[in-house]
Formats: C-alpha cells, sequence, structure tokens
C-alpha cells in the first residue's frame, strides 16, 4: 500500500524540478580570466610587479583557486538559463549545488521549485456576511470617562496632605542591599504613581500616608526572576525622600475642557458625543472588515485542494520571524533578549509561527488562482498612478517608495490582490 508521503511526493512531483546547467566556451574562459585578474591584484610573487603575476606562475604558486570564484560569477548567468529554457517561475529560492568543475566548464544543479496547482471548488455564495457594527451608550460613555482621565491635570497637595493610591509622589531614593548602594538604585525628584506598580512590590504601598518633607526607610524583597541576577530574591532597603504629593484633579465637560480637548466642532456634549460615537463606529467598521475578510477567505480555503511545499512555509515563516523581530526593535527588544525573558529559543518561535505562515500561504495561493480565472488584472499605468498616490501620501520620493515596496511589480501585484479581495466580498453579498 502506498504510505502517504509517497503520495504527497507524487502530488508534489509537477512543481519539483530538478534542473542541470553546464556553462563552457567563451563564457566561460571569461569568467576565469575575469576571476583571475581579481585574485592576482591581491597576491605578490618575487619578480613580478603586484596584479602582474601571469597564470602559469600563480597556478604553480597558488594553484587555480580562482576557478572557484569564476563559478560564484557565473552562477546567476546558469539559473537565469535554468528558468528561461525550462519557462519556470519559481516561488522561493533554489536549492543549489556544484557538480563539476574544471578549467573546461562548470556544471550547476537546481532544485527549483514552482506554484503548486491549485483547484478551487467554490468561492461564490459561501453565505458569508459582514456583521452590522453598533455602537453602545455604555462605550461612549466609557471614552467620554477615558478623555477625562486623559486630560486630569496634577494639583500639588497642601503641607499636611498624605500620599494616596493614585497621586503622584515626587521622590528621591536611594537603595542599599547589606548597606551597600546598588547600580540603578538611585534616584532624585522621581514622580512617581501610587498603583502603577513601576516599582518592585510592595514599594509603592509604604509611601501611603507620608506627608512632603518626609523620609522612610521601605524594605522590600526582589521578584526571584528579576532581571539582574544579584538581587533575585534580596531583601534590600531603600531610603526615600517625599518632595512633593500631586493629586489627580478630575476634569468636568465645561468650556476649559473641550478648549483643551482641540477637537474642530466639539464645544459641548452632544457634539463630544456625536464626534466619539463616529470614531469608535469608524474603528469598529474597520476591525469588522478585517474579521469579515478573515471569515471570508477561511470559508473559500475550505474548499481548496492544494499541496503546499514545505519550503514555501519555510520561507515565509523566516519573513514572519523578520517582521517580529523588526517589530520587537521598535519597542526596544531584541530576539536575544526575548528568548532569555520567555524561556525560549528561535525553534519555539518558527513552531509558533508555522501556522500563520502557512494560512498565509495558502490565502495567497488561493487569491492567486481566482485572480487568474476571474482575469483580474493591473496594468502598469494603473500601478504607477497608485504608487505615486502612495509616495506622496508617505512624503517619499517615487524612486525611493519603489525601492522599498519592491518595485512597480510588486505595486501590480498589490492592487491585483485587493481587487481580488473586493471582488470575493461582491460575489459573496
Amino acid at each position: 500500500m502506498e504510505n502517504k508521503e509517497t503520495k504527497k511526493e507524487a502530488k508534489n512531483k509537477n512543481n519539483y524540478h530538478d534542473i542541470e546547467i553546464k556553462i563552457e566556451g567563451k563564457e566561460w574562459t571569461d569568467a576565469i580570466d575575469k576571476a583571475f585578474k581579481e585574485k592576482v591584484k591581491k597576491v605578490e610573487v618575487d619578480g613580478f610587479r603586484k596584479g602582474k603575476c601571469p597564470k602559469n606562475i600563480y597556478d604553480k604558486k597558488f594553484g587555480q583557486d580562482y576557478i572557484i570564484d569564476a563559478a560564484d560569477l557565473v552562477l546567476q548567468v546558469a539559473y537565469t538559463k535554468a528558468l528561461e529554457d525550462n519557462n519556470l517561475v519559481p516561488v522561493v529560492q533554489p536549492e543549489v549545488n556544484l557538480k563539476s568543475l574544471d578549467e573546461k566548464s562548470v556544471t550547476f544543479t537546481f532544485k527549483i521549485i514552482t506554484k503548486p496547482e491549485v483547484k478551487i471548488s467554490k468561492y461564490r455564495d459561501l453565505g458569508v456576511k459582514p456583521n452590522e457594527v453598533k455602537v453602545t451608550k455604555e462605550e461612549i460613555d466609557h471614552e467620554i470617562e477615558h478623555l477625562l482621565e486623559k486630560y486630569e491635570e496634577l494639583v500639588t497637595k497642601d503641607e499636611n496632605g498624605k500620599v494616596e493610591n493614585g497621586d503622584v509622589a515626587i521622590i528621591d531614593f536611594e537603595g542599599f542591599k547589606d548597606g551597600v548602594p546598588f547600580d540603578g538604585g538611585k534616584g532624585e525628584n522621581y514622580s512617581l504613581e501610587i498603583g502603577s506598580g513601576t516599582f518592585i512590590p510592595g514599594f509603592e504601598e509604604q509611601l501611603i500616608g507620608m506627608k512632603s518633607g518626609e523620609e522612610k526607610d521601605i524594605k522590600v524583597t526582589f521578584p526571584d526572576d528579576y532581571m539582574e541576577e544579584s538581587l533575585k530574591g534580596q531583601e534590600v532597603t531603600f531610603k526615600v525622600k517625599v518632595h512633593e504629593i500631586k493629586t489627580k484633579e478630575k476634569r468636568e465637560l465645561d468650556e476649559d475642557f473641550f478648549f483643551d480637548l482641540g477637537i474642530e466642532g466639539v464645544n459641548d456634549e452632544e457634539s463630544l458625543r456625536k464626534e466619539v460615537e463616529a470614531n469608535i463606529k469608524a474603528s469598529k467598521d474597520m476591525e469588522e472588515e478585517n474579521n469579515y475578510i478573515d471569515r471570508l477567505l477561511d470559508a473559500v480555503a475550505k474548499n481548496v485542494e492544494v499541496d503546499i511545499p514545505e519550503e514555501m512555509v519555510n520561507e515565509e515563516v523566516e519573513r514572519l520571524l523578520r517582521r517580529t523581530e523588526q517589530q520587537m526593535a521598535m519597542q526596544g527588544i531584541s530576539l536575544d533578549l526575548y528568548y532569555q525573558v520567555t524561556k525560549t529559543t528561535e525553534k519555539d518561535l518558527k513552531e509558533h509561527l508555522e501556522k500563520e505562515a502557512y494560512q498565509n500561504v495558502l490565502y495567497r495561493l488561493m487569491l492567486e488562482e481566482i485572480m487568474n480565472l476571474e482575469k483580474i488584472e493591473v496594468s502598469e499605468d494603473e500601478a504607477m498612478e497608485e504608487a505615486k498616490r502612495l509616495a506622496e501620501r508617505y512624503q517619499m520620493e517615487l524612486e525611493d517608495f519603489l525601492n522599498q515596496f519592491g518595485g512597480i511589480e510588486m505595486v501590480q501585484y498589490d492592487q491585483e490582490m485587493r481587487k481580488t479581495i473586493e471582488l470575493l466580498k461582491e460575489l459573496n453579498k
């Protein structure tokens, strides 16, 4: 009986291509000459000026190591020839091997993977509809309360005022372990919101009840998972002085608040409620639009038959990993730090990204097939107009935008995918 792996290989064999390309003759000798000229520039041989050593002398002294460099020079030529001669469009980077190499020729083998066959049994009238978006009175009230909190003002308490939960205490502090100050444990005129959880557990609570000008020793214990090894689980003492106590003064829906808010046309509670409702609805509309597209694509995917090459998924995992790294970098976190804190490895993260990667590849192949079936195309002129619009929107030079986006072909592709999604929505109304 044929096992599952054998069946999978049989299904995929039409999009796996093993191509052998030989480069010889003048094209190869020219590459060798070019590689030798670059190599000889870097060596010194007695009796010859630097870079002027004859090839036969060089060969006797150093061997023909430049032939490997020549192979690198013609690799792209060989790859292009492999694609053009066999009319192939790869979906991932090829696997390349050097089969043979000498003065007469070089032979490469390429394992090239092309797009797998995609069969879609149904993508119309799937019964997937967008949900109606509503904004409740409670949501509006909550957002207005949030705005009032955002614009709260800090007012200094009088000299008899005490630190309470929610206040901001302006403090000096210095930490000591076994009577010795430790690195990073000192601050002056530090604004600490009580109850924010900014400091070590137990620190903020012990400030409650203190007055301006009061000093106090506060004992706390660092968590066992604290970043600094020498302080993990250690009891320390902080010498603290409160300079000033500020309390938050709740705002009212008055003229001063609307002036500070600075929203055109919003000058009373009624106009504020309309503005807030419109903003919430716009946000929920966008969220529902994204969710609807996800539900629609998921419904189409249930009617798709395709064997996705593992290499395509692996390449998408790498792309997602780079995206994750960039997102973390924006927050000042490196992947190494992430692995350390989460006690995971790169392998763990890649395994976590595999499901998303597979879905991304599936949806892309699926949409490309629908695009082909529905004959959706975007001309280069249309794409250029879109590129100009986007470049202006992001305040970039057109050339710089295209370089970052991946060229006009990627703009075309992006527009075609968007048009395909819009068509899917129309076909499922």
